[in-house]
This record gives structure tokens, C-alpha cells and sequence, in this order.
């Protein structure tokens, strides 16, 4: 993986103690590169290049605290999730704009392969498409990674882990949909290169795994390696609704998911290309590799 020079400056990674913002700050602190780890508990593995800062979406008066505990150096790049909300757009282009005017220019947005620039459906489609714009009029560099769907949501999404533990079962609305998941620390290291390297990235990468699978084939894998039999449950789109918000989902994102499961059952995600190896320098890493790594989550 190639980086920047050493600089002094820290890459401020929003959603820092989540699943890929935890990938990204590790990669980097392993590189000695300075990272601020934005969270609403403001802490951070105790690491020299780690910095915990206190940041919530949802609470204005945290969002200057990176560029506070940054003092006199800048902020040199932003990795940004969104919040958990459908209608995020504004909450996100509002803090794009702020961090422009502190001097911060390098955007790397954690989209998703269902969301193009300018989709409605979710915020960070109506980003993709506003920082694309910046990048136009020279005023920001950026990047839209478009990871498919996660390898690791069957070991670190409780329901999952819930479900395949206790009930022997993966639920979805999938049918026999295929997808090429791909895996969350392929997905970190793509980021770090693009966070870090000198020239602006100014486009979007659309990251899949080595094989298109169904969630038939994971529940195998997941079964052979555990030794039990795992049933992929087909449920239908307001099934899958309904136990989304059962689990806690709100609505309004249950059902922006459920659609999301429907565009895989119409085999709308079986995406193929060489980004990951283009970015890397090696193969995506397949199912099975990271299903043997974290199987004791399902034992």
C-alpha cells in the first residue's frame, strides 16, 4: 500500500469506531500517519497516532472539535460516513462546507454499489454528487467508494450473529440473488490509499469481492466451517421490512433496505472489475478466507 510522505497533519475519520472508520484508523496508525477518531464517545485505541475527538451528527457544537484537538496543524483529509438517518444530505453538506472553510480539501465518502451521484434515496447519493460538483469548480479534491455488500455483516451485524447462533439462520430478502461481497478491510485499504495518496482521486470506485455468491452459498460456507447446517430463510420484501424495525431499524431505512435486498434478488448487484486490484495490487480477498478468520463469533 502506498502512502504520502510522513506528514504531521492528521486525517480526520468520521465514524471511527465503527466497521470500516476502526479498519481505516488502524491502517493508519500503523503507517505512523496522525488520525483523529471521530465518535460520539470520543475515545480511541490507546495508540500514539490516535486521537479520540468527541463528534455526533446530531450535535453542531461537536463538529469544529477535529480541527480544535488538530491545533496549529491541518486537517488534511475526511473520510465520512453518514448518519443513520434517510435524509442525511443536509446535515453532510452543511459539515463539507464548514470543514472547506477550515482550510480541509480531500473528501473520501463511504457510499454504497445501489447509490449513483444524485440518487435521492439516501444522503450520501445527493453528496456524491455535491463534492463531484466542488471537484468541477477546483474548490475540493474527492472520492466515492461504492463497496458492495459486506462480508463481515454475517460476524460483526448482531442480527446476524443472533440469528445464525441461536436459530441456525441467515434471514433476507434476496431470493437467489447473487452478490459479490466483499470484504471491510479490502474496502479500509482502498480508503487509506485514496486518503492518503498525492494526487486527488476525483472519481468513484465501485468495490466487489472475487465471486458472485447467494446467500444460499454463505449460509453453507457458514455451516461447514461451524459445523452445523445454516438455512438461508427467503422472506419477502415486507417480511424483511417488518423484521428490520422489529430489531430497531426505523422505518424509513427498513424500507430503503428492503429495497436494496429486492435490487439483489433481481441480480441488479452482479458486478465485476478489477478496482480492488488496481487500487491494492493484489486480488480482493474472498468469502471463505474471512469466514475461517472470525468463525468462533458463530460457535
Amino acid at each position: 500500500m502506498a502512502f504520502v510522505l510522513p506528514s504531521r497533519d492528521p486525517i480526520l475519520v468520521l465514524g471511527g469506531t465503527g466497521k470500516i472508520g476502526k479498519r481505516i484508523a488502524d491502517n493508519l496508525a500503523s503507517a505512523a500517519i496522525p488520525t483523529l477518531v471521530a465518535s460520539r464517545s470520543g475515545e480511541a485505541p490507546s495508540n500514539q497516532w490516535l486521537t479520540g475527538v468527541k463528534f455526533d451528527w446530531f450535535d453542531k457544537s461537536t463538529w469544529e472539535n477535529p480541527w480544535k484537538a488538530a491545533g496549529e496543524h491541518a486537517v488534511r483529509a475526511v473520510h465520512i460516513i453518514a448518519p443513520p438517518i434517510v435524509d442525511s444530505f443536509d446535515l453532510m453538506k452543511e459539515f463539507v462546507d464548514m470543514a472547506l472553510t477550515k482550510g480541509t480539501r480531500r473528501f473520501i465518502l463511504q457510499s454504497g454499489s445501489p447509490l449513483e451521484a444524485g440518487d435521492d434515496k439516501l444522503g450520501m447519493g445527493l453528496l456524491h454528487e455535491y463534492v463531484r460538483k466542488l471537484g468541477t469548480e477546483g474548490k475540493a479534491d474527492w472520492a466515492a467508494l461504492r463497496p458492495t455488500w459486506f462480508m463481515e455483516n454475517f460476524s460483526e451485524v448482531q442480527s446476524h450473529i443472533d440469528s445464525i447462533n441461536n436459530e441456525h439462520r441467515i434471514y433476507s430478502a434476496t431470493d437467489k440473488g447473487q452478490v459479490p461481497f466483499v470484504s471491510a478491510d479490502d474496502v479500509a485499504e482502498c480508503a487509506v490509499v485514496l486518503l492518503t495518496q498525492p494526487a486527488p482521486p476525483h472519481t468513484e470506485y465501485l468495490l466487489v469481492g472475487p465471486k458472485h455468491m447467494t446467500y444460499d452459498e454463505v449460509a453453507q460456507i457458514i455451516g461447514e466451517l461451524v459445523g452445523k447446517r445454516i438455512k438461508h430463510d427467503h422472506l419477502t420484501d415486507q417480511q424483511f421490512q417488518d423484521r428490520m424495525v422489529s430489531l430497531g431499524m426505523p422505518e424509513d431505512l427498513a424500507q430503503v433496505l428492503a429495497e436494496y435486498e429486492h435490487r439483489i434478488a433481481l441480480q441488479k448487484e452482479r458486478h465485476s472489475n478489477e478496482t480492488i486490484q488496481n487500487l491494492l495490487g493484489r486480488k480482493p480477498t474472498c468469502f471463505r478466507t474471512v469466514a475461517e478468520k472470525v468463525k468462533e463469533v458463530w460457535i
